[in-house]
């Protein structure tokens, strides 16, 4: 039986998505017969009922629940191969290397600064992104490579570049200040500040412990977060680099052992061959030893 078309793909998720037909119709861009024919079409091609219509409303059968869910996938995998691709084939394109500010700018300055001395390399641009966006620049194609702190592993190639202790940020009249170490059980009761826009991962790796509340204010860099903490509306873990550059009268930083390390990263896209990917990477590794 001949495979679904990905043109029937995208109807069948408009169709799922607003479980109208006329409405779903509207927003494709065609008119509402077609469409009927096309799913009518997708159901025999699969051999099973994506749709109830026993009743006056169009529901999702199980089948189609599940189609609706790996069809998102696969239209979204193949979005993101066209961008990559087009990105790939532009004439004397730059090799785009993006972090957020901090430790990470930091080395890639140092490495981009290296990269630049050796022979036949691309030109480089160095984007500046904001908290969580590395890892999504990387896989929508405006970036070839990123560094960043923490990432879950899933559909990128990563490289441990660095590790780092972090330490507890927090006002020098705090009661825990008096103690010269800390460990992750002291701060499982203190306000902690929340990374806008992060993930299940990045909220237990800055947290220190999946036990510890996130309940403090939102935050979306190193100085917001430094400001909170001077206010006493949070205590923080942060690498040490960045409390070695940040030394201020209404922060003090104490030392916590058990914390997982600060880890700087390098990714990019899984499986790729590119030699200037690979080039670069050698290049990080080389300046962070």
């Amino acid at each position: 039986m001949p495979e679904p078309e990905f043109r029937e793909l995208r109807y069948f998720c408009a169709v799922a998505e607003d479980l109208n037909l006329t409405r779903a119709a509207k927003r494709l861009g065609i008119a509402q017969p077609p469409l009927s024919r096309a799913m009518r079409q997708l159901e025999r091609r699969l051999g099973v009922a994506l749709f109830d219509r026993t009743d006056r409303r169009l529901a999702l059968t199980p089948a189609g629940e599940v189609l609706a869910k790996e069809a998102a996938a696969v239209l979204a995998a193949l979005d993101l191969a066209v961008r990559r691709t087009r990105h790939a084939g532009v004439p004397g394109r730059k090799l785009v290397v993006t972090a957020k500010p901090g430790v990470a700018t930091e080395l890639l300055h140092r490495v981009c600064e290296r990269f630049r001395t050796e022979p036949d390399t691309p030109e480089l641009r160095v984007v500046v992104s904001g908290f969580g966006e590395q890892a999504d620049m990387v896989r929508d194609g405006r970036a070839d490579m990123a560094i960043a702190a923490c990432f879950d592993g899933y559909d990128l190639d990563t490289e441990l570049l660095a590790t780092e202790p972090r330490v507890a940020a927090l006002t020098p009249e705090h009661r825990l200040a008096g103690r010269d170490v800390l460990s992750i059980a002291d701060l499982v009761d203190e306000p902690a500040p929340r990374w806008g826009d992060s993930t299940g991962v990045d909220s237990h790796y800055w947290l220190g412990n999946p036990d510890r509340p996130a309940d403090g204010p939102v935050v979306r860099d190193s100085a917001q977060l430094l400001e909170v903490v001077a206010l006493g509306q949070a205590v923080a873990l942060v690498p040490s680099s960045l409390a070695a550059r940040n030394v201020r009268p209404d922060v003090t930083y104490r030392p916590v052992p058990d914390a997982a390390p600060y880890r700087t990263l390098a990714l990019w896209p899984a499986g790729s061959r590119s030699p200037w990917i690979s080039r670069f990477l050698q290049t990080a590794l080389e300046c962070s030893n």
